[in-house]
């Protein structure tokens, strides 16, 4: 950890961060490409899908990344720490991409050594903040997955059981580092009620817009999709992202959502359509995010260039 610890310092040294953006774009627009090569069939099923489709997804993205960018601003808020509005989204939309194209949904652990390398937060305590965040996720997965297809007292043992299990690992991890914790490592970490409340609701707020865009690429494949299918097929499919080791759960969330067809009731071959539209209008949504983030890099290195020049003429 402290050899990457290192690494990230590095690369956040201003003299390497124009290499590092032409790097990460080469690379994003070769993993693109790769993707699209080795799955054929997402290009083949986009093209038959109404363009209209495509934007509403897109768009229903962006309040979805959003509330992912004020959850993560919470967990730093948790670890007694802030972080800067345009700095917390470019974080987001680096991780999210790493996220889709990486395994074992690496986006936290980037996220963990850039803020322990940038802004001296704990990697435990972050984990800690996270793991409270992939609590309310997980609630909130099984609340929907539940909700309006079983009877209320079914959901509830399932929010409990869920709820129960979330609590049990966020002690054994917190009473772990306390027992391992060294004598000058101070933690920052605590359980701060309004941002606790608040990462509660920017979760919520999240799994909303994901059951959106869902609900969106249902009705495409199939127009007797009902809304109440479509949120039980979101916590469904969310629930995948925890045993994810392929990039964005592919082949894991198409199993979660079979399994548990008897609860949502979407066909096999909904499921299959829907994914096929949903990773498509993903993958160009990410590339459209990829461009606005290096327009913002170019736009602050025009500034800068300006300010030099103001400075050079004053002289």
């Amino acid at each position: 950890m402290q050899k990457l610890s290192r690494l990230v310092r590095l690369l956040l040294a201003k003299k390497n961060r124009r290499w590092i953006a032409v790097a990460v774009l080469v690379v994003t627009f070769l993993l693109v490409v790769h993707f699209f090569v080795v799955n054929p069939q997402y290009l083949e099923r986009l093209r038959s899908v109404p363009p209209t489709v495509i934007i509403l997804v897109v768009l229903i993205n962006i309040p979805a990344m959003a509330a992912l960018a004020w959850a993560y601003k919470e967990i730093v808020s948790l670890c007694g720490k802030n972080i800067d509005v345009k700095e917390n989204m470019l974080l987001t939309a680096y991780s999210s991409i790493i996220n889709f194209f990486g395994p074992l949904q690496s986006g936290p652990g980037v996220r963990a050594v850039y803020l322990k390398a940038r802004h001296k937060i704990r990697v435990r305590d972050y984990a800690l903040a996270t793991l409270i965040y992939y609590a309310f996720f997980a609630t909130y997965c099984m609340l929907f997955l539940l909700v309006g297809t079983r009877p209320w007292w079914q959901t509830v043992l399932g929010l409990a059981a869920v709820a129960g299990f979330s609590l049990v690992v966020i002690r054994w991890f917190a009473s772990r580092g306390t027992r391992t914790r060294a004598s000058d490592d101070v933690p920052q970490f605590h359980l701060r009620r309004r941002a606790l409340v608040m990462l509660g609701i920017a979760v919520f707020i999240q799994m909303v817009c994901i059951a959106g865009y869902y609900y969106v690429e249902l009705r495409a494949v199939n127009p007797g999709t009902s809304v109440g299918q479509a949120i039980s097929y979101t916590g469904a499919a969310n629930f995948s992202l925890f045993v994810s080791i392929t990039p964005d759960a592919v082949g894991f969330r198409e199993a979660f959502l079979v399994f548990s067809q008897q609860l949502h009731h979407v066909s096999t071959a909904d499921i299959v359509n829907a994914n096929i539209i949903d990773r498509g209008a993903y993958l160009l949504y990410l590339g459209l995010l990829f461009v606005a983030m290096l327009s913002i890099h170019a736009r602050d290195r025009l500034k800068l260039r300006a300010l030099r020049r103001a400075d050079a003429k004053s002289e």
